[in-house]
């Protein structure tokens, strides 16, 4: 053969081998679409199309007995003349205020106490702080509701033998949302703190020697090398407590059902009674969009800030 007829014998076989491992290729991404079309079918049914039918229902007034009547957008603008509504953001602005920073700074100080302890104490305390979150929510409000309990809980007993005067707690309009407050942290802050240990043990120790031979002080490594290693962790910690503070419902339908006063009165359990106190099912709806917008605009605001350029 000459030189022509071997160019393109050549050329011809490289065409036959891309195409070849085109098919191959298409045929890999065909059998993992395929294998993933299971788990998509599940998430269009028990994700997706409730929130295309719940946006639906928050364009019509329905009490979720009788039949549906197109309202259109009438819903979302009634929430802005809600007095009740914008009360119940404030609760919860004021939830999440009190909430986020003591769970973040709790659960880093702790992971930072832990990772200081070697050996078996080190298992032992990760263990005892993590067992809050090990038990039901619901269970352990109840527990706390009894300890909270003005004349025969037991956190006014310890006042007492302390010196100090009983207090009111749940029954108390400045107390209660706080005393809320402290269950919530008492639940989530060693699940946080493992988080922190996991990212704490991941920070390699040569700069921590190197920072000592400098002569830097603990605290000078903590905010030069620690917390600027914990970006990541930092901003997945802030935005799940965020969205987790903005959802509380549990701990208060169970300890103070929104009492005394709506002093309680969170976004959420504002959106239970009007469902199904009221029977406001497409009102109720739209509230629900309207916070969860707000959720993820402080999110992606959040994500922004927090993450640079990233």
């Amino acid at each position: 053969m000459n030189l022509t007829e071997v160019i393109s014998h050549n050329r011809t076989e490289v065409m036959r081998k891309m195409l070849k491992l085109r098919q191959f290729r298409v045929g890999e991404s065909m059998t993992a679409y395929l294998m993933l079309l299971p788990n998509l079918i599940l998430m269009c049914l028990f994700l997706f199309w409730p929130i295309v039918y719940a946006f639906y229902v928050s364009l019509h007034d329905w009490s979720g007995l009788g039949s549906m009547h197109y309202i259109g957008f009438d819903n979302y603008i009634k929430i802005w003349g809600e007095q009740d509504f914008w009360q119940s953001l404030w609760i919860s602005a004021k939830y999440s205020l009190a909430y986020v920073p003591s769970v973040f700074v709790l659960a880093l100080l702790l992971a930072l106490l832990v990772k200081s302890i070697n050996g078996f104490p080190q298992k032992l305390f990760r263990t005892v702080y993590f067992l809050p979150y090990s038990i039901s929510l619901v269970a352990g409000s109840l527990v706390w509701t009894f300890m909270y309990d003005p004349t025969r809980g037991y956190f006014n007993r310890i006042l007492t033998l302390l010196g100090l005067p009983p207090q009111d707690f749940l029954v108390s309009m400045d107390q209660a949302l706080y005393s809320v407050t402290v269950l919530g942290l008492w639940h989530i802050v060693g699940f946080n703190m493992i988080i922190f240990l996991a990212s704490l043990k991941d920070i390699p120790t040569s700069y921590y020697e190197a920072a000592k031979m400098d002569g830097a002080s603990s605290m000078r490594m903590f905010f030069t090398i620690t917390f600027p290693l914990l970006r990541n962790t930092n901003v997945f910690i802030l935005i799940v407590t965020i969205i987790g503070s903005l959802q509380v419902f549990d701990q208060i339908k169970i300890m103070t059902e929104g009492g005394p006063a709506n002093s309680t009165n969170v976004t959420v359990l504002y959106i239970y009674n009007q469902a199904f106190q009221i029977n406001q099912i497409g009102y109720s709806t739209s509230v629900a969009f309207v916070l969860f917008f707000i959720i993820m605009t402080l999110t992606l605001i959040q994500l922004k800030v927090t993450s640079g350029n990233e």
